[in-house]
């Protein structure tokens, strides 16, 4: 299969592309965090968490079923802690370093997340985001058309195992939190990789106490239980913010931060309280232009100026359509689905990759 090379729709980015110096001046008024707004989002997260958890254990005594309908709002007070460790991770939430180092660590243990090791990753993932040639770290499998056609049997089944929507939304996230962050990457810092033995202890010792308070099986029930609701909506937030319907992606010849920004990430608008246990993250193109902004200024960083408005919408509805995505055509710069491979073979219509030459990989899989 020949390989046919496309530019994609970038002839009208300087028509789109907001000026940079616009946009720092505007972005700048909401770099610096509010002391008593980060504490109070800090209580107003852990003292909800914490009431909770201890409902869900006094619930074992009379149904396990209602112990697992109250993990559904103790997972999204855990998902806003989450954000408040992100935060602690681009050294927004307080002006203090050592506050956020502190507070990072923390809710990195509630989390399962090793902070500094997960804060230099996800720098990797801010540094590329959008950039086709930078998608090793921080980010969600995806592959091009051709690269997926390129790729042996056993790599484009694996593919479609993660990139299936139960696999993704369920076991991925378990896998990921549970799992892959009790291992530090060989590429890591020794700083980093410390930080991942460091949480894992702690993450020992609180599940020792509380597993001596109210017993291991418990213990276990109500952390498990509540880490699959946090987990699932977090790892759909992140997936869905990067692969939608509309969105830019280039290669590095290509690739611009602020064009990556406001059209490589989506403002996905949801419903209030969603938008209020998810810490303001659907206005993720502003995060993506400017880190340093708390989560709790985000809305606010938006509606500020008309550049932002531009950046595309992506509703609870209509985000639904970013689960029959799987793979990048470069050929039209757009998200395809599996589907799209049949239509290839049918028509055996040249798919798009400047660096791979010819495509001697089967469409059939």
């Amino acid at each position: 299969m020949q390989v046919a090379v496309s530019e994609g729709p970038v002839s009208n980015r300087v028509e789109r592309q907001a000026n940079p110096a616009a946009w720092k001046q505007v972005v700048s008024k909401y770099q610096q965090p509010s002391l008593w707004r980060s504490v109070y989002q800090l209580v107003n997260s852990c003292a909800p968490y914490l009431a909770l958890w201890f409902l869900m254990y006094r619930s074992l005594a009379f149904s396990h079923w209602i112990t697992l309908l109250l993990a559904i709002p103790a997972g999204g007070f855990l998902m806003r802690l989450f954000i408040i460790h992100h935060d602690c991770g681009h050294g927004s939430f307080f002006k203090s370093q050592k506050a956020n180092d502190i507070v990072g660590f923390i809710t990195g243990v509630l989390t399962l997340t090793p902070y500094h090791f997960w804060r230099w990753e996800h720098a990797v993932h801010h540094a590329g985001s959008g950039n086709l040639d930078r998608r090793d770290l921080g980010a969600v499998w995806t592959l091009t058309v051709q690269e997926y056609l390129d790729a042996p049997l056993w790599k484009r089944i694996v593919y479609r195992l993660v990139r299936n929507p139960f696999v993704l939304l369920v076991f991925v996230p378990f896998i990921l939190f549970v799992i892959l962050h009790r291992f530090a990457s060989a590429r890591a810092s020794w700083r980093n990789r410390l930080s991942v033995y460091w949480t894992n202890l702690a993450i020992l010792a609180v599940g020792a106490v509380l597993s001596l308070l109210m017993g291991f099986k418990a213990y276990l029930l109500i952390h498990l239980s509540v880490m699959t609701v946090a987990g699932t909506v977090g790892v759909w937030l992140f997936y869905v913010q990067h692969q939608f319907e509309g969105v830019n992606w280039q290669r590095q010849g290509e690739w611009d931060y602020t064009v990556a920004a406001l059209e490589g990430s989506s403002y996905y608008k949801l419903p209030r309280i969603m938008q209020w246990f998810s810490g303001n993250i659907g206005f993720h193109h502003i995060h993506h232009l400017s880190p340093r902004i708390p989560n709790y200024y985000l809305e606010k960083c938006h509606n500020d100026d008309p550049m932002f408005r531009r950046t595309p919408v992506v509703t609870l509805f209509s985000s639904l359509k970013s689960l029959t995505y799987q793979l990048w055509d470069e050929a039209h710069h757009r998200l395809v689905g599996f589907g799209y491979l049949k239509t290839l073979r049918k028509r055996e219509e040249p798919v798009n990759s400047p660096h791979n030459g010819i495509s001697t990989g089967a469409c059939n899989l």
